[in-house]
């Protein structure tokens, strides 16, 4: 018995050889291009005359690979699909004829339309009266017979891709050279304009429409849910290096802005040091690439406070050059940063829009999973003719819009005003400092505050006698310790309350007290934080009021 094998898409013999760089057509086709059946595409629209008389170069396009994705897309539905799935869309082709015909095929396929042919694509483009525009019931015709099988569309596919890329290059620095040549705006906002827009069109390779049902947002949340209890207690973000707080917010995720305020010389740098020392010395995984914006200290003192930090070095006896109680650690200590893929930017003055140019670039090399900036009142505004207040309500929108962006946490510190100690109080979130709006756009704003009892008045507001962020003439232990609560003044996703923290002077680093503490604090009653009282959680830990 005589078996018939399931055949390919068969027409004519096969025309042209798009994988060779001349993409020239075959002698085959070249007699099949002759016969009446077969029309060329529209030309290339005619260009004017460059400067010195010579004619303008035609934009980059490939018609024999757009006329063999589009006669793929006919005879099979798979690579229809395909196409759509990666999100080709009609301006991809240089050809308007071939833009017409593959925005009814897409047209067609949305409609979820059974065996897609010649006929019926002819058909759909006659109820849209673009039957011309497509070049007519002859050219469709004769698309099909251009190709023998459709197993090489996914190299078409790519061919048009790349020259639409191009296209949109070209496009985007001629109307470079215009803006340049007549700037609207200055130079910063022309700067960041340009790299945006350049941004998008690589962006757009891999990106799909950013609109979606809701079933897939549905599908990842109960993916989320049953990693949640498969792993109980995970830590599912950035880990914070603080047990407790890792516990109540899970660690730092993507997307999230979370402002670390205090007065100067509460140790917002040193907090900040510490998350980054956590991100990049995790336990049995491995370190979150980071990205540290200082504004304020040059990165040879931010170095000097890592390494201390890590070796538990005095950093006040290694000022003095008392080194050699310590040195086999601080070397340790230096060779484990040397590997690690943290990067510091410590130049001054920049606005947020430089900000945003560096980080992304860097997002982009290194695949960032944490970006720190020290601090955010420190950012020059983009328009000077505007009040400071509204320049750092820009900053704010700004890094809420880039941690959704780069899909990672941005931790920015803040300044705190002096109500609080002016009233002798705990702070709020209503004491962020020159703007109110920092609290709207902060998924989570952790305060750090001294510890307070209720017996004691505080006796005068003197901080910082000129030793730096984080010296204060309080009275600490003989250890160099001094008691600090970390007060989670709001958190989206989470309960808020308090934390108590003992900030080690010598060593520029927070560390949690001794268990039986923290347990203990949390079941008394927490003060609310600049918010009516929480109600008490339903597992009974009632100290932690909920946010949600």
């Amino acid at each position: 018995m005589a078996f018939r094998a399931a055949a390919p898409i068969l027409r004519a013999p096969f025309f042209f050889n798009l994988l060779t760089p001349s993409n020239t057509m075959s002698a085959a086709s070249r007699r099949r291009s002759d016969s009446p059946a077969y029309i060329n595409p529209d030309p290339p629209p005619p260009r004017p005359a460059a400067a010195g008389g010579a004619p303008e170069r035609v934009m980059p396009h490939n018609l024999d690979a757009e006329q063999g994705l589009l006669a793929s897309c006919i005879l099979n539905p798979d690579v229809l699909g395909e196409s759509l799935g990666e999100k080709l869309r009609p301006e991809y082709f240089y050809s308007v004829q071939h833009q017409t015909i593959f925005h009814a095929l897409a047209e067609l396929g949305a409609a979820n339309v059974k065996g897609v042919d010649e006929i019926t694509l002819c058909e759909a483009l006659r109820k849209n009266n673009a039957i011309e525009t497509a070049g007519g019931v002859a050219y469709i015709m004769g698309l099909t017979n251009r190709i023998e099988v459709t197993a090489h569309a996914p190299y078409w596919r790519k061919i048009v891709r790349e020259k639409y890329y191009l296209r949109r290059l070209i496009a985007t620095a001629t109307e470079t050279v215009e803006r340049a040549y007549s700037p609207e705006d200055d130079l910063q906002h022309l700067l960041d304009s340009v790299e945006r827009r350049f941004f998008e069109i690589s962006a757009d390779r891999v990106s799909a429409d950013s609109t979606q049902h809701i079933k897939e947002p549905i599908d990842e949340a109960v993916k989320l849910i049953n990693e949640l209890e498969a792993n109980k207690g995970a830590i599912t973000g950035v880990p914070t290096g603080f047990k407790v707080l890792d516990k109540l917010c899970f660690g730092f995720h993507p997307g999230q802005m979370i402002v670390v305020a205090a007065r100067p010389g509460m140790g917002k740098t040193s907090i900040a040091l510490n998350f980054i020392e956590a991100a990049l010395f995790r336990k049995n995984a491995p370190p979150v690439p980071t990205l540290m914006f200082s504004l304020e200290m040059p990165s040879r003192e931010l170095a000097m406070r890592l390494l201390c930090s890590r070796a538990r070095a005095n950093l006040g006896s290694i000022r003095e050059g008392f080194v050699k109680d310590r040195l086999p650690e601080i070397v340790e200590a230096a060779g484990e940063y040397k590997g690690m893929p943290l990067h510091i930017d410590d130049q001054g003055g920049q606005t947020i829009l430089e900000i945003r140019a560096k980080a992304r670039r860097l997002v982009q090399k290194e695949k960032i999973g944490l970006i720190v900036i020290d601090y955010l009142q420190l950012i020059n505004g983009t328009d000077n003719s505007v009040s400071r207040e509204q320049q750092i309500a820009e900053a704010s929108r700004s890094i809420k819009a880039m941690a959704k962006e780069f899909s990672l946490p941005i931790v920015a510190l803040a300044q705190l005003n002096r109500k609080n100690e002016d009233e002798n109080r705990p702070p709020r979130m209503s004491d962020l400092r020159e703007s109110g709006s920092i609290e709207q756009d902060a998924d989570m704003v952790l305060l750090i505050d001294i510890k307070r009892k209720a017996a004691t008045k505080k006796t005068g507001s003197k901080r910082g006698g000129g030793g730096g962020d984080d010296e204060e003439p309080e009275e600490e232990s003989p250890g160099g310790t001094v008691p600090r609560v970390l007060i989670i003044a709001k958190q989206r996703n989470g309960p808020t309350g308090e934390i108590p923290l003992n900030f080690i002077r010598n060593l520029t680093r927070f560390e949690t007290p001794p268990e039986e503490s923290v347990v203990n604090s949390f079941q008394g009653q927490s003060r609310p934080v600049d918010r009516p009282p929480a109600r008490a959680s339903s597992s009974g830990g009632g100290g932690v009021g909920e946010d949600f």
